[in-house]
């Protein structure tokens, strides 16, 4: 799939309508082929798109098993640009529904994105998403307070 994203908001748009509609290949149209990103979940660091993509892929099958319907939502989104370079910072919000739109979960991460301009459109290169840590159970906390 090839996309253009006009404007770092036109990423975060395609995150949020791919994740909708589970469609890996529209998901990791907003990523360079040489993505960095560091995750909360199993693994330090994800390196390159083949790895990324086998991720991305086992979440939305994993999705679509449950048949849940997955919203994200965007946050407290700050961004800063120049004419070839961005980041974005916001707390991301994940939320499963049943078919007939009973939330059954929700978590909330915090993210960072790097981007570049490659061929007149934004990707992500780098992804950071991270949770606070309760000082006490060691656990992650997922729900902001």
């Amino acid at each position: 799939m090839t996309a253009v994203f006009d404007h770092v908001q036109d990423v975060l748009e395609n995150y949020k309508a791919a994740t909708y509609e589970k469609d890996v290949e529209k998901f990791l149209s907003t990523y360079a082929t040489d993505i960095h990103i560091y995750d909360c979940w199993n693994d330090w660091a994800c390196i390159g798109i083949s790895k990324w993509k086998q991720g991305v892929k086992a979440w939305f099958d994993g999705l679509r098993e449950e048949d849940v319907v997955l919203k994200t939502d965007f946050d407290d989104v700050v961004i800063e640009e120049n004419d070839n370079l961005a980041f974005a910072h916001c707390r991301v919000t994940y939320a499963a529904y049943t078919q007939s739109g009973e939330k059954l979960r929700q978590i909330s991460n915090r993210f960072t994105f790097g981007l570049r301009k490659e061929n007149g459109s934004w990707i992500i290169k780098h992804e950071h998403s991270s949770l606070p840590i309760h000082m006490e159970t060691g656990k992650g906390i997922f729900d902001l307070k």
